[in-house]
């Protein structure tokens, strides 16, 4: 089956225009900033496309000819030649008319069986797929340098805080790893949202399929999709669902990172200093000569806030509307794309600072002293036969008579704490193997889809 011949007379505005005028302003302000918006998924359109192929009902003989054009125009990509211009209303124009002007009826007929609807719901599944990955190896590399750091201060003490009011020691490694887990547990659950985008939408077109024939299942299959989206118009009822879902995991990573800064910044202040940062990653301040503050830290924290942003915004897009496609979801991708930046912006620079952090291991053992073991006091009464309720009494009254109890040494503190987890017995192990396991996950899967895009460039066997 041929599905278009001939070549373009020329090259409209947009992919819908009949021919017709169009009200520039109209244009101008439903086109918005879909250029400079578009512009990452330029490859991803174009691999797209090559999927798109195996669902449509053309000669083989067509098929090369179709192959070879849009592995031309991934090359034309890769060197800065195809690129969303001034002259494009969006990314599927740019391919489009840039296929028409060089291959004429290949640029034609690629629309065929397929709307710009669920073109572009493939295009941001096939592009989050590879940016998880990426922030997913990230996460991996903070948590690994929290690990580190962990392993190399496992016998400096400090204070640990509830209710922002000393409790009881703790440790630089304690502190670490308990960060490290959190990160590991966002990592972990990526595997949900990950699998939730390994459905293909295309071939639904508006949300309702076409009367063409078209094999839905092969052109999942040659884009590496696991399954599809089976009902057509659930593609178009479910736009922002997986966007909210990948922002919710950005958010949660922002949220690991924002309670790591902000211990950075308390503990690194000069009534604490137990953690120093170093003068490259502090700034000054145009006034005072002395200062030397936590910026980096700061913004990573505000970050996380822009990425919940991101995901509000996504959520309230999404908000009430009816079933079937609204032009409302066009707005769905620059919140998108601001989330994952800003995500991949703090685990870069987080994990560049952690291994640079210094500890005052004198200054944190001399934070233990006083009421700060108090609990230790009741705990030996209680282990010399004292019942646990009447030792506390007592200590707590002693406290309230001005008693001081006996200093400890680090390493008496850390002799008492040898359960599983505590700070005598820091579970480094067991995070190391869960950052394996994890790597693994990242590993396998992102080379079964190095595989599918080579294959599908035509670079694979």
């Amino acid at each position: 089956m041929k599905l278009h011949n001939g070549r373009a007379a020329g090259r409209p505005q947009t992919l819908w225009s009949a021919g017709g005028p169009v009200d520039a302003k109209m244009l101008a302000y439903t086109v918005a900033d879909d250029r400079e918006v578009d512009a990452r998924l330029i490859r991803w359109d174009i691999l797209g496309s090559l999927g798109h192929l195996q669902g449509l009902p053309i000669r083989p003989g067509d098929e090369r000819d179709w192959t070879r054009a849009l592995r031309a125009a991934l090359r034309s990509h890769a060197a800065g030649r195809l690129s969303v211009g001034a002259d494009h209303e969006d990314v599927h124009s740019a391919v489009e008319f840039w296929l028409t002007r060089r291959f004429g009826a290949v640029g034609l007929g690629i629309h065929a069986g397929r709307s710009r609807n669920d073109q572009v719901a493939t295009d941001l599944r096939l592009y989050l797929r590879d940016a998880l990955l990426t922030l997913h190896a990230q996460a991996l590399e903070t948590a690994g340098e929290l690990v580190r750091f962990a392993a190399r201060h496992r016998t400096v003490l400090w204070p640990g805080y509830t209710h922002q009011r000393r409790a009881m020691p703790s440790s630089a490694a304690l502190w670490a790893l308990a960060h490290a887990e959190g990160l590991l547990d966002t990592a972990e659950s990526l595997d949900a949202v990950y699998r939730r985008g390994d459905r293909s939408p295309h071939g639904s077109a508006a949300g309702y399929g076409t009367p063409l024939r078209y094999d839905r299942r092969a052109a999942a299959r040659a884009l590496g999709f696991g399954g599809l989206d089976a009902s057509v118009t659930a593609v178009q009822n479910g736009r922002g669902k997986l966007e909210a879902a990948v922002l919710f995991w950005c958010s949660q990573l922002g949220h690991d990172l924002a309670k790591l800064s902000s211990d950075v910044i308390l503990f690194s202040a000069e009534e604490f200093g137990w953690i120093m940062l170093p003068a490259e990653l502090a700034t000054g301040s145009s006034i005072m000569p002395h200062k030397r503050n936590p910026d980096l830290f700061e913004l990573t924290r505000a970050r996380s806030a822009q990425v919940e942003g991101a995901l509000a915004e996504v959520m309230a897009l999404g908000r009430g509307l009816p079933s079937g496609y609204h032009r409302d979801f066009q707005l769905l991708k620059a919140p998108l794309f601001r989330g994952l930046d800003r995500t991949a912006e703090m685990l870069g620079m987080v994990t560049a600072a952690i291994p640079r952090l210094l500890v005052d291991r004198v200054r944190g053992a001399k934070a233990l002293t006083g009421d700060i073991l108090a609990t230790d006091e009741v705990f030996r009464r209680a282990a010399a036969g004292t019942p646990f309720r009447s030792a506390y009494r007592m200590v707590a009254a002693e406290l309230k008579q001005g008693a001081k109890f006996p200093v400890l040494t680090p390493a008496q503190i850390l002799a008492t704490r040898r359960v599983v987890g505590g700070m005598g017995n820091v579970a480094i192990g067991a995070a190391r193997a869960r950052l394996r396991g994890s790597r693994r996950w990242n590993a396998i899967t992102r080379r079964k889809w190095e595989i599918m895009l080579a294959r599908l460039a035509g670079r694979g066997r």
